[in-house]
């Protein structure tokens, strides 16, 4: 009788609904939610059937499928019983023979399914830093299933047993075809004739024995050479069996898989080994109350080996040991871990487990941490002991990092033609063969001192200085060196500022410039890229600095030298200088750190012009004629006003601002003050009469309203609805359309508004928000406090 327990039980009751939530997620495909299950002819069941069982969701994402396909547990419980009257219908007929040109095979429906969320049964996850036990993440890897393969030959070594399917196909003289199941009795049934007993034979041996048996039946010289009739014997369909977990896997219990199913298989199903407590090294396959297997899953994991992947029978037991022996390898292997260890097996072993040491290791020596009977030692093992060095329990293993040293290291830097670091060998023993093994000295080597920096026996560092120049001429002997050591040569550009020359002025590309021997004025002029168009080539002055000491103060700070270069960069002498003696001329050579000035023509100016626009005959700019060129002399380059014009809103602009500024009269009167004079970039734009006049601010209703010529500022604010609350009244103020503005003036208690003009805008500002006001609560806090010390003075008083 076979056993169960509640896990396997409860798995089988979630089997049972497997089906049925695949033809429901199936069905959706022929809009089953309109045509109920009631409705659904035993083809489209069957169609659904046969699909559900290629399908490869898992059962919480069909059961969540059908449920969002509108069914309910009713329907669910119809379709499962539509299936179950066709599955009697077709079970009646089992052991008859029948047609099937179909030869897939498929896998049994009752077989155990991993869930999809198994963080029920799994160990807690682990969320500290320590090793992880190596092996346990092969079973956690959906995609590594172990499921067997159904398009493979049938093994000839199969075990034929009840519920499996034979398929004999006939053909040649005869021909004929039949799928015979085997019955619970361990028979197969061809019709007119006796039951045929194959449980427990091979497929090869339940081949020879249906075929003697339907040559005796009628079927002359069936399977005989030369007979012209053949029969082939074929497993069709395969059944399902129960295989046993128990020991340190993660859910143990019984589980039914596939005849053709292998213990990696069985152990899938069961989540694998215990990480915390299961051996990876010593499953059993128990069969028949003896052990026909011990697998080793290290075989599997590092070499690929199958060979204990051996196929289950019925009843097999898989028992999983507690492990023996775990250590721990840490550091610089490839694959950190905690390895389990059997009897006769070395560190080395190990070492192999885990791929080794990395590129880094440093494998003079491992360090190990031993667990005593009272407390932990160090062990120190080296290199050559690891073949022989015995792992024991609880052993963690640390391979260090080598150094960041170098053993024979020696450094060149600086102002040699191959700077680096080089091996200190036989032949590069001192200085001098360092520096030629450098190939040799560049040449801006400062040779009158080297430095090198040499490590002590106490890893401090000193600083060894020496004249490079007789050393490699053989005046002084010659440095022997040391490792770690690092020469430095200098160049005589780091013992001086960088060099550089200026020029400035009336070219086309003013830079500084690096400094090379020998330049020119003109040579600086054509790497600037040349003069300018405004340049004035006759006037070009170098300012050099004074470096020589001289006894007293000088007056003068700077050297200055001036030149005359034509426009093809011909330089001739315009003036000496007095100090020094030298002329302008075209052997002048320019110094480091010089400046030179290229000045500009002083007639020389670029167009500038102004931009006028709105309602003059001919908008648009308008270069400055000449410096004392003005407002009204442009509006008349423009071709006077047009009858719309409105200059008592005409804006003048300069740098994008606003000049306040009243230009009705500037026509008639060219000197007035208004009248200014053009800048490059000024904008004059002259509008049309406005006939609006906006109120903004502190009014009740902010507007623009149409302009009367009778109205008043107060009118104006009236039309707006009055001033609010909180308006400063007598701040109010107006801003004409030109950009200039008027206030209100007071005297006394009168107040003077401003007058308004068409397109004028009047604004009223708010008063200040009060936040040091106190509120209701505070008041009524302070009268309290009053009248308490009011009341304690009067009671003094009074004593």
């Amino acid at each position: 009788m076979r056993t169960k327990d509640k896990l396997s039980h409860f798995t089988c009751r979630i089997r049972s609904y497997y089906f049925v939530f695949s033809l429901f997620m199936l069905a959706g495909t022929y809009q089953a939610t309109a045509q109920r299950v009631d409705q659904l002819t035993d083809d489209q069941v069957l169609e659904f059937y046969r699909k559900a069982q290629a399908s490869g969701l898992s059962e919480p994402q069909i059961e969540q499928a059908a449920m969002s396909q509108g069914f309910t547990l009713t329907d669910i419980a119809k379709m499962r019983k539509r299936i179950a009257e066709l599955q009697s219908k077709g079970g009646r007929s089992t052991g008859q023979s029948y047609s099937d040109t179909s030869n897939g095979r498929r896998l049994p429906t009752d077989l155990s399914r991993r869930f999809a969320d198994t963080s029920l049964y799994m160990t807690r996850k682990d969320t500290s830093r320590r090793l992880k036990v190596f092996g346990a993440s092969l079973f956690e890897n959906a995609n590594l299933s172990f499921e067997p393969n159904l398009r493979i030959a049938t093994p000839r070594n199969y075990i034929v047993g009840p519920d499996d399917e034979i398929g004999i196909d006939i053909s040649g003289a005869a021909s004929d075809n039949f799928r015979l199941k085997v019955t619970p009795e361990g028979t197969v049934k061809v019709p007119n004739i006796q039951p045929i007993f194959v449980a427990g034979l091979t497929i090869e041996q339940a081949e020879q024995r249906i075929v003697a048996r339907l040559r005796k039946a009628g079927y002359q010289g069936l399977g005989v050479p030369g007979s012209g009739t053949d029969a082939n014997v074929a497993l069709t369909n395969i059944r399902s069996i129960n295989v046993t977990l128990v020991g340190e896997v993660v859910r143990p219990g019984t589980y039914t898989v596939s005849s053709l199913g292998s213990a990696f298989n069985a152990l899938y199903l069961a989540g694998g080994p215990n990480p915390e407590t299961g051996s990876f090294r010593k499953i059993s396959v128990i069969r028949g109350n003896r052990v026909v297997r011990t697998i080793d899953l290290y075989d599997f994991i590092l070499r690929a080996d199958q060979r204990d992947n051996i196929r289950l029978q019925d009843q097999d037991v898989i028992r999983v040991a507690d492990y023996d022996t775990r250590i721990e390898l840490a550091g610089e292997v490839r694959r950190p871990a905690i390895f389990e260890v059997l009897p006769g097996e070395t560190l080395k072993t190990v070492l192999g487990f885990a791929g080794g040491f990395s590129d880094d290791a440093y494998r003079a020596s491992i360090t190990l941490r031993r667990n005593t009977a009272k407390e932990r030692r160090i062990v120190t093992i080296s290199e050559d002991q690891l073949a022989t060095f015995v792992p024991q329990r609880g052993d963690k293993y640390l391979v260090g990092k080598i150094l960041e040293r170098y053993e024979n290291r020696v450094q060149v830097a600086g102002a040699v033609m191959r700077p680096g670091d080089y091996a200190l060998e036989p032949g590069l023993e001192t200085v001098k063969q360092l520096i030629n093994r450098a190939d040799g000295l560049q040449k801006d080597a400062f040779t009158n001192r080297a430095t090198i920096i040499r490590e002590r026996a106490d890893m401090d560092t000193e600083n060894i200085s020496f004249d490079l120049g007789k050393l490699m001429r053989g005046e002084t002997p010659d440095i022997p060196l040391m490792r770690q050591d690092s020469l430095t040569v200098l160049s005589i550009r780091d013992l001086r500022e960088e060099y550089y020359v200026i020029i400035e002025g009336a070219v086309n590309k003013p830079d500084t410039v690096e400094f090379v021997n020998n330049m020119s004025v003109a040579d600086l002029i054509a790497v600037a890229g040349g003069f300018q168009e405004g340049a004035k080539p006759n006037l070009v002055e170098v300012a050099r600095r004074i470096r020589q000491d001289s006894v007293g103060v000088r007056t003068t700070r700077l050297e200055i030298f001036r030149f005359s270069i034509d426009r093809n960069l011909q330089i001739s002498p315009l003036e000496g200088n007095p100090a020094t003696g030298v002329g302008g001329s075209s052997a002048f050579r320019l110094q480091p750190f010089d400046i030179v000035y290229v000045r500009t023509s002083a007639n020389y100016e670029v167009q500038r012009q102004v931009y006028v626009s709105g309602e003059v005959m001919q908008p648009g700019n308008y270069a400055i004629y000449n410096r004392q060129e003005r407002i009204a002399d442009v509006i008349i380059r423009a071709g006077g006003l047009k009858p719309e014009a409105y200059m008592a809103g005409a804006q003048y602009r300069r740098l994008g601002q606003v000049v306040g500024s009243d230009l009705r009269n500037i026509l008639n009167d060219p000197g007035a003050e208004e009248n200014l004079l053009l800048n490059d970039g000024d904008t004059l734009i002259i509008p049309r009469r406005s006939e609006i006049v906006a109120v903004q601010g502190a009014v009740l209703n902010p507007s623009s309203v149409s302009y009367k010529a009778g109205y008043k500022f107060g009118d104006y604010v009236d039309e707006a609805g009055g001033f609010t609350d909180n308006a400063r009244s007598g701040k109010a103020y107006i801003i004409y359309p030109n950009g200039r503005k008027d206030r209100t003036h007071k005297f006394l208690f009168f107040a003077s508004r401003p007058r308004v003009e068409p397109g004028s805008i009047v604004v009223v500002p708010f008063k200040p928000l009060d936040n040091n006001k106190l509120t209701a609560a505070e008041r009524i806090g302070i009268f309290s406090l009053l009248a308490t010390v009011s009341i304690a003075l009067i009671n003094v008083l009074v004593r």
